[in-house]
């Protein structure tokens, strides 16, 4: 029995087909659809990723959006970049010298202007529900992709990040509050010997497994695991990775601030396989005096995300690191009596590099103002989508929660970013 061959595909049969249809197709489909199909065909790149979680709102026209010579635009002018036509805030003047390798998302249409409510959605892609705890985009990077040497496959420095839920304890992220600080939880208290420290592990182990085999709660596995989990880690001889106290000349370039410290952190640890690592950084609730706060973020955030970018580049991981700044929600194009903007979820942005994007890329835009998308808006579970297509993660898997319930991984509804990608 002869295969098909119907898929086959001679010079002639294409002529005949594109000489058929009208200029705006090719083999009988219109070019954009095309071109979003050979989006969704990208072969994974990314093997990780570093999100840069700006909480509290940051404003999107003081950003990533400017509005210059219009009434919201503010004190900040645009600035040329290293990306044709890409203009941003001159906040970040050597950050500009780096956006050929970057991406804008500039219509991102948010549902929340809450922070609470709008951080989880941002975080996990659902809705708050108060029966069941979804799990953050970190924690199902950990689930679906396969650890890669002996640290954490998730960890957030700075900040805490979301839960796992439903995907248990091995996906929770390993907590990181002072970059480059030795954990304290990780060596035996001061006058333990080391044989005095494990004949105490063992002890505890022995008990834990009498414990857990007669009562099998979730909470005393889940206990056991972290308890494991953390032995395993004080034992790894890859905790050096942790420490910056060698790091001079690089923290001179990343700035001596814990942003700056956090983004020299990310960029090591992933380098030792990390798969998610999430810096936190505060303070953009800028209701009053946006401006002068704004001028103190761009300090010490342009040159940390400039040294990231470019030294990923330099050393050809880039394309294997996704770097992502996403904050809950932009900020109100109006400027309120206070010199400041208010919370505005209608319209909001984000940045993108590496991991296989295509750089010097401004996906949709805002209208004149910046107050809503004007072209091709994005939904912040497209946001997940687009991080699950970058590392070859199937976002419409369905899982089992503990009661039986079946949920997709990433909310329903959702689609990666296809312009993103070649």
């Amino acid at each position: 029995m002869s295969a098909c061959k119907d898929y086959h595909l001679t010079r002639r049969r294409m002529l005949a087909t594109t000489a058929a249809g009208s200029g705006a197709a090719l083999l009988g489909m219109p070019i954009q659809t095309l071109f979003a199909e050979l989006g969704k065909a990208h072969a994974p790149k990314a093997d990780h990723v570093i999100l840069f979680w700006l909480g509290g709102g940051m404003s999107h026209i003081d950003s990533w959006d400017p509005k210059p010579g219009r009434p919201t635009a503010g004190e900040f002018k645009p600035i040329a970049t290293s990306a044709s036509g890409m203009e941003i805030s001159e906040i970040f003047p050597n950050l500009a010298k780096q956006m050929h390798h970057c991406a804008i998302v500039r219509s991102i249409a948010g549902t929340n202007g809450d922070h609470g409510r709008a951080t989880y959605e941002l975080q996990t892609s659902y809705g708050q529900n108060p029966n069941i705890i979804h799990p953050g985009i970190g924690s199902i990077i950990a689930h679906q992709r396969a650890p890669l040497g002996e640290l954490p496959a998730y960890i957030s420095i700075g900040g805490m990040a979301p839960r796992a839920g439903y995907l248990g304890q091995k996906c929770e992220a390993y907590y990181v509050g002072q970059p480059g600080e030795r954990d304290p939880y990780l060596a035996f208290p001061e006058g333990i010997s080391r044989v005095q420290g494990n004949r105490r592990l063992d002890i505890l182990a022995r008990m834990n497994k009498r414990t857990t085999g007669k009562i099998s709660a979730r909470e005393l596995k889940a206990t056991e695991t972290s308890i494991a989990d953390a032995v395993a880690l004080m034992k790894s001889p890859a905790l050096k990775a942790f420490d910056l106290n060698d790091e001079d000349k690089a923290l001179a370039r990343y700035g001596e601030t814990e942003f700056g410290r956090g983004a020299l952190l990310a960029n090591k640890l992933t380098k030792t396989g990390v798969r998610f690592v999430q810096v936190n950084r505060g303070g953009f609730d800028n209701h009053s005096n946006i401006f002068q706060a704004m001028r103190g973020h761009g300090a010490i955030m342009d040159p940390a995300l400039a040294a990231l970018i470019g030294d990923l580049a330099a050393d050809g991981r880039l394309e294997k690191t996704l770097v992502m700044v996403l904050s809950e929600f932009g900020r109100t194009p109006r400027i309120n009596d206070g010199g400041g903007r208010d919370h505005h979820a209608r319209c909001f942005s984000c940045l993108l590099a590496g991991g296989g994007i295509n750089g010097s890329t401004v996906i949709g835009a805002s209208d004149k103002d910046g107050i809503n998308p004007a072209k091709n808006p994005v939904k912040p579970l497209d946001l997940h989508a687009t991080l699950c297509h970058a590392l070859g993660v199937d976002y419409t898997r369905e899982m089992t929660t503990p009661l039986g319930r079946p949920i997709q991984l990433i909310k329903k509804g959702a689609s990666p970013i296809t312009g993103l990608f070649s």
